[in-house]
């Protein structure tokens, strides 16, 4: 673990230039849902940099790279692109170029304000008897989505340079992980009037996905500095203001920045709107624009923040996950979704997974309008056509959702996850099950989501077969949520998931009218099948240890404890063969006990408690995913040290780079997994029965906690400290819950004893 940033309840600092830059590059992403970019330095680096500019839903479907074509592959692998860096402001002083891999500089200090949403830095720079200060602020609108601001100061503190600064817009940009070295965008217009700006398109490609026109404007306001010229070439405009600047004076230029994309716009409009940003941006001050961007930040904080007594190292942990969730996907677009990298890198292609049925929406249920978790559950629904299309390319009946998806086409190029992680079709029945209850409201269900549950259900009944040894239904050739495994039989959580996916299915079916019966076509003979599965599935199981079993070979293994690897294996996905992971005893995630999570309601205490001590000391966590899942269950068996390692793991998992992968960009769709730790583990919060439940205390390590949610048309704090609990109804009607397994009545407040 290398800490890099200083422990600050609101702020991600840094005083170091140079040390681990492309984790501090992720670190202080930012971005608005609409747009964000690495922590890049406007004034350039020669060093080891990550250039980043990302806006959502644009994507290029990258041809597939593989050395051998299988049937049924993917034609393309999607990805995130990087757009226009429309950050750049080159600075020369007595014409030598500001460059903070070379230059040495002081009281240097690079700060993300969480609270804000603002990203600050400053520095002295020096050099033959000249001295300046320097203070960058940036940031990317709450307010006005299609708008990012950039504010730099230079004060000379010594001498009369001559300074020069040329703010630009750069096209000329790479994807780190393009399959064939290509460069993703075309330039389509240029131009110095009515304010510098830039159009690209996304190049032609094979496959018929949409192509994207994106322009990018700047308006540049200097004080301190003459124009001298504007300049433009093939994928670049700029401007250039000069002048000799008096010891004691202050430059100044705010660059106001409007990125306008065929998503939203026609293209035909870009110029006119993009202007008409600018034109009301540059109406208001710097200060003015910054403080209504602010107020936007303070409006989701109110509900949404976590206040952590006595453990600043926690306290920032949280806030740095909500920050960065809330900067990725707020749910104002319904064709969006939470990448998992967000627009802090290109790791995993930007694109849709599992990760948001199984990690964001349980946390978006309390935190939210209802209208955002729908929108979640509506994305899946807008692609229910192109699951079946999924499945019929592995020759199977009814939908497979993507593991890996923008439009829902699967467009991953690893087989075992393509062809065998097919379990995400169980998170996406799971999701509609958890917004049910949660809501208490069936008309999602059964309407748009029985249609869901019915694709899935078919590609279960056909993806099965029949053991006549065994008499029971199977399911081989498969990948669980551990992935260090593949192409095994009989996964428990794959075969878990099926059969309650059936279950569930059936059961809503029972509740649907006749006319919506007629619509979906079911068969009494496909119910009979349906049936006759959740009845005779085959679950491995070991009676001696008392737990499920992984898989069917599992216990074959030569099985051993994480504590047996000595630390220079770890992580054994950087330091080991593939062959030898898949060989190993180890886990990368929570797989069983992701059952146990998701279908808590219906496993006993021991069930849980057994697989647990089985199953956590041979996990090696190497999955974002998988702290979260051990917090939650051990703070629900008692194991209180764990649960607190668990969530320290999940909460700072980027801050500390425990995975030894941050520069690659950040675990964006794990984020929910420090809140979830506190709110359905510490505070021990369940809603899975259609019933709302607690059962709180305080990590030793704490003095109390407090958080809010949102819950059936309230809006409820929970003050939690290491002797009482107290719950204050600050919006709703009164509330019946269940507290220590006991019914209580939610008024106004309610106060309790700690039960030990």
């Amino acid at each position: 673990m290398r800490r890099i940033a200083k422990i600050d309840p609101w702020k991600v600092i840094t005083t170091e230039v140079k040390q681990d830059k492309r984790v501090q590059e992720s670190l202080t992403s930012i971005g608005n849902g609409y747009m964000g970019l690495r922590g890049n330095f406007e004034e350039g680096y020669s060093g080891d940099t990550h250039i980043g500019t990302y806006l959502a839903g644009i994507w290029y479907p990258d041809k597939t790279r593989v050395g051998w074509w299988k049937n049924g592959y993917p034609e393309y692998f999607g990805k995130v692109i990087n757009a226009t860096n429309f950050i750049p402001v080159r600075i020369l002083i007595d014409e030598h170029p500001i460059d903070l891999a070379v230059d040495e500089v002081k009281e240097y200090q690079l700060e993300l304000d969480m609270k804000t949403g603002l990203l600050k830095r400053t520095y002295v720079w020096s050099k033959d008897g000249i001295e300046v200060e320097f203070n960058f602020t940036r940031f990317v609108s709450i307010k006005t989505k299609e708008l990012a601001v950039i504010n730099i100061e230079a004060k000379v503190l010594r001498g009369n340079p001559m300074i020069e600064i040329m703010p630009l817009l750069d096209g000329d940009v790479v994807n780190e992980d393009s399959n064939y070295d290509e460069k993703f965008w075309l330039e389509c217009d240029r131009g110095l009037t009515p304010y510098p700006y830039l159009t690209t398109k996304t190049l032609e490609n094979n496959f018929g996905t949409e192509r994207f026109t994106v322009t990018t404007m700047m308006s540049n306001h200097v004080k301190g500095l003459s124009k001298e010229d504007t300049n433009e070439a093939e994928m670049m405009v700029s401007e250039t203001y000069k002048g000799n600047v008096p010891e004691g004076e202050t430059v100044t230029l705010t660059k106001h920045v409007s990125v306008v994309t065929s998503r939203d716009r026609a293209a035909s409009d870009h110029i006119k709107v993009a202007q008409g940003i600018l034109d009301e941006a540059s109406k208001e001050s710097f200060n003015e624009l910054k403080n209504a961007h602010i107020n936007e930040w303070a409006e989701r904080w109110n509900n949404a923040d976590v206040v952590i007594d006595g453990d600043a190292e926690s306290q920032q942990g949280i806030r740095f996950n909500i920050f960065q969730l809330f900067s990725t996907y707020y749910g104002e677009d319904p064709r969006l979704n939470v990448g998992p990298k967000g627009f802090t890198g290109e790791k995993y292609g930007g694109a849709t997974y599992w990760d948001t049925e199984s990690c964001i929406l349980p946390m978006y249920l309390s935190i939210t309008d209802k209208e955002v978790s729908k929108q979640l559950l509506l994305y899946r629904y807008n692609q229910l056509e192109e699951a079946y299309v999924n499945a019929s390319k592995q020759g199977l009946k009814g939908a497979l959702y993507p593991m890996v998806t923008f439009t829902g086409i699967e467009c991953h190029n690893e087989w075992e996850i393509t062809f065998e992680e097919i379990h995400r079709n169980g998170a996406i029945a799971h999701a509609i099950f958890n917004y049910t209850t949660y809501y208490d409201d069936e008309s999602y269900l059964l309407d748009q989501g029985v249609e869901v549950l019915t694709g899935i259900s078919r590609f279960w009944a056909d993806r099965v077969h029949y053991s006549k040894r065994a008499k029971k239904y199977m399911i081989h050739g498969v990948t669980g949520p551990n992935e260090y495994e593949n192409n095994v039989n009989n996964n428990w959580y794959t075969n878990t998931m099926a059969a309650w996916t059936l279950r569930y299915t059936l059961e809503t079916l029972d509740k649907l009218s006749n006319e919506k019966k007629a619509q979906l076509d079911i068969s009494d003979h496909e119910r009979n099948q349906w049936q006759d599965i959740v009845s005779n599935m085959y679950f491995p199981e070991d009676e001696a240890l008392d737990i499920f079993v992984q898989h069917d070979t599992f216990l074959d293994k030569d099985l051993r404890p994480v504590d047996a690897l000595s630390q220079n294996e770890r992580p054994i996905n950087q330091n080991w063969s593939w062959d030898k992971i898949l060989r190993s005893p180890f886990i990368k995630q929570a797989d069983v006990l992701q059952g146990m999570y998701f279908l808590n309601h219906e496993f006993k205490f021991s069930e849980k408690e057994n697989n647990f001590n089985f199953y956590e000391p041979m996990t090696v966590h190497e999955s974002s995913l998988s702290p979260l899942v051990h917090s939650i269950l051990a703070s629900e068996l008692g194991k209180i040290e764990k649960a607190f390692e668990m969530y320290e793991r999940t909460a700072r998992l980027d801050l500390d780079n425990y995975n030894n992968d941050t520069e690659d960009g950040l675990h964006i769709t794990s984020m929910s997994g420090g809140w979830l730790s506190i709110v359905h583990g510490f505070a021990g919060m369940r809603t899975l029965t259609g019933e709302l439940s607690f059962a709180p205390y305080c990590p030793e390590k704490w003095n109390g906690y407090d958080f809010k949610l949102k819950y059936r048309g309230r809006l409820i704090q929970v003050i939690v400290h290491k002797e009482t609990v107290e719950f204050v109804l600050e919006e709703g009607d009164a509330l019946s819950f269940t507290l220590y397994d006991k019914e209580v009545l939610l008024k106004d407040n309610l106060k309790q004893a700690i039960q030990k």
